[in-house]
This record gives C-alpha cells, structure tokens and sequence, in this order.
C-alpha cells in the first residue's frame, strides 16, 4: 500500500469515528467528535496537497511544493483548538449546574417535531367554499 492510500484509510476512519461520536448525548464524546474531525480535515488536506516537492522558498520555482495547503493545515489547526476550548469551557459549566453530561430532549421541539410529522387536516386554499361552509 502506498502512503497516501494509507493516509486516505486513516482519513476515512477518523472522519466516521468523528460523526458516529457527535451523534451522541454525552458532551465529551461531542468534543472528542469534533477533535476526530478536524484531525481527519488535517489529514484530508496533507493528502489533497500533493507529493511532497523541494521547500517553496529558493532560486528556480520548478518542484517547489505549494505553501498553501500548509497554510489551510495551520488554520485548521488553530480554529480547532478555539472551538476544543470552547466547548471545554461548555461542558465545564454544564458540570458545574447540573453535575450531568448528557444533552436533554427539549419538551417544546419535540412538540414541534411531531406536528411536522402528523399530517395536515386540510390545506384552505385547495378546499372549496362548500367543504368550508360545512366544517364551520
């Protein structure tokens, strides 16, 4: 196997561990989600940019690798760590209030949730005047 079929492997995995995590209740496995997430974006963009190439700073510009998937990289990295702190910051407030680390099912969306799914009576604009009539 070639290294980029590994990375691609490695890519693939971290990103599917990364959801099914963020799918959860718990506010930790949310966080270590979303750290599995932009560890496998960091990977796709290691594997996006290309075979490795001479550093870009030099006298000729033929083989030089492209600075700006490094650059993406970086940025990944340092947005991932303010949102990291962030959401630390979330679940250690949530632990203090409420000593729990579950989301709760809001009862209002629920509610809201099921209305959208139970079907409408009638739409008034498709009825005619007489079924109108007779439903008052």
């Amino acid at each position: 196997m070639t290294v980029t079929l590994v990375l691609v492997i490695a890519m693939a995995v971290l990103f599917s561990c990364g959801v099914y995590l963020l799918l959860e209740r718990s506010l930790t496995r949310m966080l270590l989600g979303f750290l599995l997430l932009g560890n496998s974006l960091n990977l796709l963009l290691l594997v996006m940019s290309g075979a490795a190439g001479d550093p870009p700073i030099g006298t000729s510009a033929e083989g030089i690798t492209d600075p700006l998937p490094q650059a993406f990289a970086l940025t990944a990295i340092v947005i991932t760590f303010a949102v990291s702190a962030f959401l630390l910051a979330l679940i250690h407030r949530s632990w203090q209030l409420s000593r729990a680390d579950e989301v709760e099912v809001d009862e209002a969306d629920a509610a809201i949730g099921r209305e959208r799914d139970e079907p409408a009576d009638e739409d008034p604009e498709t009825t005619t005047d007489a079924e109108q009539e007779a439903t008052r």
